[in-house]
């Protein structure tokens, strides 16, 4: 840890103090951030040590207008193709002049490369969801590697999707620090999310429209499935909620180029 990190937690630790925050401090649970780039020093990000939840805490200070933030929205999901739904929500998507990114198993892929084509050809985004969709913080570094990497041969063999060699999302969301390392050192950028729908729960259409409206933020990152008809009955609702909002709809790679990484990974509730 280089002495610059050092005086600014300390300097953290001081202002804590002074708010009579500590016990809140060391209590707080750690709120995961959304993006991890392969510059992201992933101890201070997401360990639960005290110095690491000082340093958070100090990034998480206002450093410009909050209400500036600006609206924006990525939907993404995970998982398929699949050869009856997949179809479905591109359909919805498309209607509704809404891109996405759909972060692809790659075996899957394989197995109905026509539809793959199609999400690329319809103007949405492919990333990396590994080859085989295990839980990548029970595999040894070697085989987490692997399936990254295996995910990105398979997906670029179809797609040619820049994002699918800079952009993964590891499996249910399971990861460690090693696991991260890992993707970092591959050149990925990690993308978790601003909010989980909810939807790999069997939920009714109400039920998601209200969550996802409750919990929307500015910027977002929307984590959804792929395989879910109530995601898709859900969509139309949602998108022209967030549309009369004043959200622009954008894919995750055209979000990272136009937001901020604390501003993405600190984001501003808004009501919608």
């Amino acid at each position: 840890m280089s002495a610059q990190i050092k005086i600014l937690i300390a300097v953290a630790a001081v202002i804590a103090l002074i708010a009579g925050g500590w016990r809140a401090l060391v209590h707080r649970s750690a709120v995961p951030p959304a993006l991890v780039t392969p510059n992201t020093n992933v101890h201070l990000e997401f360990s639960s040590g005290v110095a690491a939840r000082l340093y958070r805490m100090m990034h998480e200070l206002p450093t410009q207008d909050r209400s500036a933030r600006p609206r924006l929205i990525a939907l993404t999901f995970d998982d398929g193709p699949y050869p009856v739904y997949t179809p479905m929500l591109l359909d919805v998507l498309r209607d509704l002049n809404v891109p996405a990114t759909f972060f692809l198993i790659g075996a899957d892929a394989q197995q109905w490369p026509e539809l793959t084509r199609r999400i690329e050809a319809e103007g949405n985004e492919i990333a990396d969801h590994t080859y085989t969709h295990p839980n990548l913080d029970q595999e040894s570094a070697d085989q987490v590697r692997r399936e990254i990497l295996e995910g990105r041969d398979a997906l670029w063999a179809l797609s040619h999707d820049p994002a699918v060699r800079t952009l993964m999302r590891p499996p249910h969301g399971r990861y460690t620090e090693r696991t991260l390392r890992i993707a970092q050192a591959l050149g990925y950028s990690v993308v978790l999310w601003t909010d989980d729908s909810g939807d790999w729960r069997t939920v009714t259409v109400p039920r998601l429209q209200r969550h996802l409206l409750a919990y929307a933020t500015a910027p977002e990152i929307v984590l959804m499935h792929s395989g879910k008809l109530a995601t898709i009955e859900a969509l139309p609702y949602v998108v022209e909620r967030f549309k009369r909002a004043g959200y622009t709809f954008v894919t995750v790679g055209q979000l990272l180029k136009l937001v901020q990484i604390n501003e993405l990974n600190h984001p501003l509730r808004r009501a919608v």
